[in-house]
């Protein structure tokens, strides 16, 4: 099987990609950025997954451009629903880019994180192969969650502390003051 795997970042493509190899599937990668902010964070994931790839041996397709206005243009009003148009953007565009490039299917590394809302995913995946006539490869990588952050933090890998759009960033770090009295 040739698959095309959205690649989120280096460190959730480590547990992934050693699963889809030893299931003896030809596994090529795609990257995709108009959800990463700011810039200078997108710039770090890419910078970081194309060492891991050149280290594996693992071929790469990346996205050109940064399309940060259409991201927020999609997502603004409905900040509490940005998760399901981020997953749709992104596998849309790995089955689209698989279809024509002859791919038997497509997966995502989101299956990998234990952050992110898996039954969305799957859902999201099997809706958008349908669309497209290309098959959505499910597996639940979360079982090698551990294991992937070890292998990350053996490489010395960067490590991103949220998903990547602006609204992840403030879920992470922004803590209200508990006195706002008026």
């Amino acid at each position: 099987m040739k698959l095309l795997l959205h690649t989120c970042c280096g460190p959730c493509t480590i547990y992934p990609l050693q699963v889809l190899r030893g299931m003896d599937i030809q596994v090529m990668g795609f990257f995709y950025r108009h959800n990463i902010h700011p810039f200078t964070e997108c710039l770090k994931r890419e910078d970081t997954l194309r060492w891991y790839a050149d280290d594996q041996g693992f071929k790469m397709i990346w996205q050109p451009g940064y399309d940060l206005e259409t991201f927020l243009q999609s997502v603004a009003f409905r900040e509490k629903d940005r998760c399901r148009y981020c997953y749709h953007a992104r596998l849309t565009a790995t089955a689209k880019i698989a279809k024509k490039g002859k791919f038997d299917g497509f997966s995502s590394t989101l299956l990998y994180s234990r952050f992110q809302n898996h039954d969305l995913i799957r859902e999201t995946g099997e809706a958008v192969a349908k669309e497209n006539g290309i098959r959505f490869l499910y597996h639940d990588f979360r079982e090698g969650w551990k294991q992937g952050i070890a292998q990350s933090k053996a490489m010395d890998m960067y490590r991103q502390s949220y998903c990547g759009c602006i609204y992840s960033e403030k879920d992470r770090y922004f803590r209200p003051a508990k006195n706002t009295a008026l």
